[in-house]
């Protein structure tokens, strides 16, 4: 299965049982506020309406969200974040991208350092890794909702650019464009994706096992608690057979 693909599971499994609700909101309010630069309005403002929407699903309270808006459009005062794409490898050569989004670039730079050095990873210079990664829609849909004829069906004709059917799920791609057209397609049928964003898809991967893929999984965990970084994304391959070897430890 795909680093995507298995990151995004593990990250559903993971999110039944967080207790870190405020470090969630806080994440969620900063991508609010960056979002609310270009505009208010979620009906015009296609990354805001995505992340309101991220808001929602962890439960954020309604005034939170507009507070955050109002922030970001300048309504109300409020720190001033700026968004940096860091390139760095991981375990075995993993290729990673780290978004993050602070008010405290210094700091940040200095956190995702110690976090990579514990994991035998290193930062990497600006192009090193980002062309190993392209800009796609993302859409995961479980199996157990809907049958892959019936999904392709849909998914295609909404204008998909191509399904795969990984172990517990349909994971369609789309072109960052397409990516709404089809969103709402699923939504008509009464499609619920578990998954559905514009992300960075690795062109191919490094398959890990052993205690690389230990501390593989070790980092996009650490990296993704860090309070700066709003998404990681990053090029790794485990097998289901390595992912429950892993999971089966205390």
């Amino acid at each position: 299965m795909s680093g995507h693909s298995k990151w995004a599971t593990i990250r559903r499994k993971k999110a039944l049982i967080d207790s870190k609700r405020g470090a969630s909101f806080t994440k969620v309010i900063r991508e609010i506020i960056v979002a609310a630069k270009s505009g208010g309005d979620v009906n015009t403002n296609a990354r805001l309406r995505t992340v309101v929407e991220k808001a929602k699903a962890v439960n954020m309270p309604f005034d939170n969200i507009k507070k955050a808006i109002q922030k970001g459009t300048g309504e109300l005062p409020g720190v001033t974040y700026e968004e940096i794409t860091y390139e760095a490898y991981g375990p075995a050569g993993v290729a990673v991208l780290i978004n993050v989004t602070t008010d405290n670039k210094n700091r940040s730079a200095a956190d995702l350092r110690a976090l990579l050095l514990k994991s035998n990873g290193s930062m990497g210079s600006v192009g090193s890794v980002a062309w190993q990664f392209e800009q796609k829609g993302f859409i995961s849909v479980p199996k157990e909702s809907i049958d892959e004829e019936s999904l392709m069906e849909v998914a295609l004709e909404a204008g998909a650019q191509d399904i795969k059917n990984e172990e517990d799920s349909y994971d369609i791609i789309t072109e960052p464009a397409e990516f709404e057209a089809v969103k709402k397609a699923l939504e008509a049928k009464s499609i619920k994706p578990a998954t559905a964003e514009v992300t960075m898809v690795p062109k191919t991967y490094v398959k890990l096992t052993g205690k690389s893929a230990e501390s593989m999984l070790k980092l996009m965990d650490a990296l993704e608690e860090n309070e700066d970084v709003s998404n990681v994304y990053a090029n790794f391959d485990i097998s289901k057979e390595e992912m429950d070897r892993i999971e089966s430890q205390p």
